[in-house]
């Protein structure tokens, strides 16, 4: 199949397949005239490759990974030792970016609540 089916298929636009292969996470064959030719297996590794990024990993870990990954129903599961650990090293930075993100919309709550509470002093003093 061309790359407008595999996009079709998957629902994931070609730009994104594009990227997807200079990445190094599809790999087409190529006819003499240039144009990708994606095999039945490829619908798999897109969705495979969604799954990881919406779980937060980058391209070059999804690239490390994804050898090693099989479908267990609707979800996906390391078959690899070594990449289980991977994945629960990245979910621990996960963990650390999720608590300094709380910690920030915090302080900014604060701020903006201060703020208001400014304003409407001078909305009522003035």
């Amino acid at each position: 199949m061309f790359i407008g089916e595999l996009s079709r298929r998957t629902g994931v636009s070609t730009r994104s397949l594009r990227y997807y292969e200079q990445q190094g996470l599809l790999r087409p064959q190529r006819r003499a005239s240039g144009y990708r030719e994606f095999g039945e297996s490829d619908v798999a590794v897109v969705r495979r490759v969604r799954i990881l990024l919406a779980a937060g990993l980058n391209t070059d870990l999804i690239r490390e990974v994804l050898p090693c990954m099989a479908e267990e129903g609707a979800a996906l599961a390391p078959t690899c030792e070594e990449m289980a650990q991977d994945l629960k090293d990245e979910r621990e930075r996960l963990g650390t970016s999720i608590e300094q993100l709380q910690a920030a919309h915090a302080l900014l709550s604060s701020i903006i609540h201060a703020g208001e509470a400014i304003t409407a002093g001078v909305g009522r003093n003035g």
